[in-house]
């Protein structure tokens, strides 16, 4: 089903949609909307949740004179407009992202127009394409620094139980980091979905919706704060972290993850679901590994 055959309506998405999805339009009071929320309601959510908000605001598409020719990263970058479709399902998710991740949203803009006035706006540069697949299907895994300790072999020993994890989930080892260390999400490996594309395609779950994932330290106590004290925290830890990689320029980067293997993320999540291994795939013979890892050098 395509997104725009979707409704806005509460009791269909708590039929269909994954939670992540429900669990953010309920947490923003979106689920009391009648109809579906306009760029004006947006930035009413951002004066509500954002505080001290400096990043550009919500317009909507039909305020944009006919003859507009430029390229949406540079109106954003030189109106501080963020160019919204009303009724837009994929406008509204996006939307969405940049009022909980404002720092890394924003500097993602920053890293297109960069690439933008240097090369022009096509062809899309290498990095431009690897910063769109993340901002359209990134999922964050914040990954909790192990709590300071007078012996250091015992925050070493910590660390390497999450670098393995991390280690076998590039490797593709599903049933080992969705079901042998289930305990592990949520409490030292919390995963926050990035990409707006993810969430649209979560209206309407399939298997085989996949998404990308990327692997950033936060602090020990990250998973006892409460969401919005998470997304500031996790929003500065992602623009130290792609800068640490490079902003983009380095490859290859990021690695595949099944979307409906997250715990909590799916229904049905026993062992036979995650045997099918047409959706949880081994990795592919001869693949290189990424360059993200090994988290903490």
């Amino acid at each position: 089903m395509q997104s725009d055959a979707i409704p806005f309506c509460k009791d269909y998405l708590l039929n269909h949609a994954s939670m992540p999805v429900n669990a953010l339009l309920d947490e923003l009071g979106l689920f009391t909307c009648s109809e579906f929320p306009t760029p004006e309601l947006l930035n009413e959510k951002v004066a509500e949740y954002q505080a001290s908000w400096q990043g550009p605001t919500f317009k909507g598409q039909r305020l944009f004179k006919d003859d507009e020719q430029r390229y949406y990263e540079t109106i954003i970058s030189e109106d501080k407009v963020i160019p919204t479709r009303e009724l837009s399902w994929h406008d509204l998710f996006n939307a969405l992202i940049w009022l909980q991740f404002p720092k890394t949203k924003s500097l993602l803009n920053e890293l297109h127009v960069a690439d933008i006035n240097r090369y022009g706006v096509n062809p899309r540069t290498a990095r431009r394409n690897r910063i769109t697949h993340f901002d359209e299907c990134g999922v964050v895994l914040a990954v909790e620094s192990p709590k300071g300790s007078d012996l250091p072999v015992v925050k070493q020993s910590a660390r390497a139980c999450r670098e393995e994890f991390l280690y076998r989930l590039a490797q593709h080892e599903w049933k080992t980091v969705f079901i042998a260390n289930r305990e592990m999400w949520y409490t030292q490996v919390s995963p926050f979905i990035f990409g707006h594309a993810n969430l649209e395609m979560m209206l309407n779950p399939f298997i085989g919706l996949t998404g990308k994932w990327l692997a950033v330290s936060v602090p020990y106590g990250f998973s006892q704060l409460d969401r919005w004290q998470q997304r500031a925290q996790l929003d500065e830890a992602m623009v130290a972290r792609i800068k640490d990689l490079d902003c983009f320029e380095c490859a290859p980067l990021l690695k595949p993850l099944p979307l409906l293997g997250v715990p909590s993320w799916h229904h049905k999540q026993d062992e036979t679901f995650y045997s099918n291994s047409d959706y949880f795939r081994p990795l592919r013979a001869g693949s290189k590994p990424t360059k993200q890892l090994p988290l903490w050098t």
